[in-house]
């Protein structure tokens, strides 16, 4: 199954770099010179890393099928896959953003919605829970507010302290709508 690691950003520079969205947390090892990529759209790949180096915190990626800033261009926003058989991550706590979207959100015996995407951040991952009214959650993911994501049951179970499902909805206090309190003058 392919597993994809990074999204390709805007071009850096004018020797055909690229920045990258990441979607691994381990970079350095993935993103050696060499390493070769599946490339959706595939008519923009296959991809060979010919260099990896950082920019304050981004991944600044040259390929060698890439000569300059306009090729470059044409590769912003496709995807990069590598094949997941070759991952050997041991790690039972660690999901891959494939595995957890569709999966229903439960809290208790309760569907609350269904997981549609893992925003992988630096401090803690979310996983965006679509409620049934079509409004977006974010969730920490963390064990204390999901103790339990059971691929193989389709569903992830919630803890979630009070009012945290309901934090951003329309008529919360948080939500970002127009105050009665200021005029729009």
């Amino acid at each position: 199954m392919d597993l994809q690691v990074a999204r390709i950003g805007k071009p850096h520079g004018i020797r055909g770099e690229v920045t990258v969205q990441l979607f691994t947390d381990a970079p350095e090892e993935r993103f050696e010179v060499g390493a070769v990529f599946r490339v959706e759209p595939a008519s923009s790949g296959p991809l060979t890393i010919s260099s990896a180096r950082w920019n304050k915190d981004i991944l600044i990626l040259g390929f060698e099928e890439v000569a300059d800033r306009n090729a470059a261009e044409l590769l912003r926003g496709a995807q990069l896959f590598i094949d997941s058989e070759e991952d050997n991550d041991d790690d039972g706590d660690a999901w891959y953003e494939h595995e957890l979207v569709g999966l229903q959100a439960r809290v208790g015996s309760d569907v609350v919605g269904r997981v549609s995407a893992l925003r992988t951040m630096s401090v803690q991952d979310l996983l965006i829970i679509e409620r049934p009214d079509g409004e977006e959650v974010l969730v920490p993911f963390v064990s204390e507010i999901v103790p339990e994501v059971d691929i193989e049951g389709g569903f992830v179970l919630l803890t979630p302290p009070a009012g945290l499902l309901e934090l951003n909805l329309p008529g919360s206090n948080q939500a970002e709508e127009s105050h009665p309190n200021v005029s729009d003058s």
